[in-house]
């Protein structure tokens, strides 16, 4: 079972990553913008920046671990249930959600590293 922890010490591998808040909830930013919070409200869960596509895949996946609600409609952002989803997914939607907020200069020093 991943943690709020878990997600920290993933993303904080990434380049220039700061924890933050975002609507008063724990979150992570790059470069002032935020791509993972962790939903403290309603039914919990880790918000992940995410295109449509990857979205719509996760979604059709079946995977228990991922979900949406009617406020996230049409946006680029997946709920994941942190007790349900497995390690190395996340650890891959977290660079994901890195990726699509991070500027090109840290994208290229990521990719060098």
């Amino acid at each position: 079972m991943a943690t709020w922890d878990d997600v920290v010490t993933t993303a904080s591998r990434l380049p220039e990553v700061e924890e933050a808040t975002w609507f008063r909830t724990p979150s992570l930013k790059v470069a002032g913008k935020g791509f993972a919070r962790l939903r403290t409200e309603a039914e919990g869960g880790l918000v992940l920046m995410c295109g449509l596509d990857e979205k719509a895949a996760l979604l059709a996946s079946g995977d228990p671990a991922f979900y949406t609600t009617p406020h996230y409609d049409g946006y680029g952002a997946i709920l994941v249930d942190l007790t349900k989803v497995d390690p190395e997914q996340l650890a891959e939607l977290i660079e994901q959600a890195w990726w699509i907020k991070a500027s090109a200069r840290l994208r290229k020093a990521a990719d060098r590293e």
